[in-house]
Formats: structure tokens, sequence, C-alpha cells
């Protein structure tokens, strides 16, 4: 028997076409009656560009920062909700309850999809992927790739199409 699906993390990076993957995620979320936990991670800064910044601004005026982004970060996603609610849930309005909660944190984001999805028992990961490079359509990314190879939930991976599509966010 497969386990039930009752919580799902869709994973976000605010590219332009990310509503395409968050479609899925409120799909998925009505047809298991599952609930869903959207999460953005800022990338964390490698160590050696930590270390430069740190000779400039100090640990304090960095953390203030790191606070504001969050922030900001969080207001753009609840600005998305809306207008993906305005233009794909105008019918069903109610579909936006599913999701439990919003999270914006700091650090390496496959490290930070594998913490928050034991931290909030998701029994399934929904993110979209963008192709890079020439071997674009061979490859997943690289933070994909890491979070496949250590998770054991199901991992859907929504390809994100190139241009715009239907609902293209232009707030970037």
């Amino acid at each position: 028997m497969l386990p039930e699906i009752k919580k799902i993390l869709y994973a976000t990076d605010l590219s332009d076409n990310s509503a395409y993957a968050l479609r899925y995620a409120i799909n998925s979320a009505k047809k298991h009656d599952a609930r869903i936990i959207i999460l953005h991670v800022l990338e964390e800064l490698p160590a050696n560009i930590k270390a430069m910044v740190a000779s400039y601004i100090d640990y304090d005026e960095q953390e203030k920062n790191a606070e504001k982004n969050i922030a900001k970060m969080m207001d753009r996603i609840k600005k998305r909700l809306k207008a993906f609610c305005d233009q794909e849930l105008k019918d069903d309005p109610e579909s936006m309850d599913m999701i439990e909660s919003i999270e914006v944190c700091q650090g390496y984001p496959a490290d930070e999809i594998l913490r928050k999805v034991k931290k909030f028992e998701c029994d399934a990961i929904i993110m979209g992927t963008h192709g890079k490079g020439i071997i674009k359509n061979t490859y997943l990314g690289s933070m994909t790739k890491k979070v496949l190879r250590r998770v054991r939930k199901p991992v859907f991976i929504i390809p994100l199409p190139k241009g715009e599509t239907d609902i293209t966010f232009h707030d970037s």
C-alpha cells in the first residue's frame, strides 16, 4: 500500500515561472486532501565571501540585512500567492486554505529543503527546475540532484517552461 500524502513541501526559487510548479502543488494537495508548506531558501554565501564581508560589515549589521531580506521575500511570496489566487483560483478560493505556512530561511537550498521536510513531517516534495547550459534536457540541476540523492520521500520535479507562460510573474 502506498503511503498517504498529507503534507507537501513546495520548494520555490521565486523565478518568473515558479507559479507553474505551484499549480502542481495545489492540484496534488487537492487530490490528496493535503496541506502545503511553501519554502524559499536564500542561498548562503560561500565561507570565503562571508569572511570578506565580515571585514567590512559587522555581524549585527549582517543579521539585520538577513532579516530584512527574509521579510522582503516573505512579502513577495504573499503578493505572488494573491496574484495566483486571483488568476488561477477565482472559482475555488478555498484552495488557498491548503497552504499551512510559508517558510523563508537562509542556508544551502538542498540542506534546507531536507531539513524542512523532516521538521514539518512532509510526505512529498514538489519543486520546479530549470534546465541550464547546453545539455539542459539531459541533466537535472545540481541542487535538484542533491535533494534527490539524499531524500527518502517522493519528489515531483516540474520542468519550468522557458519564456512566458499564462501565469508568469513579472515582479522580479
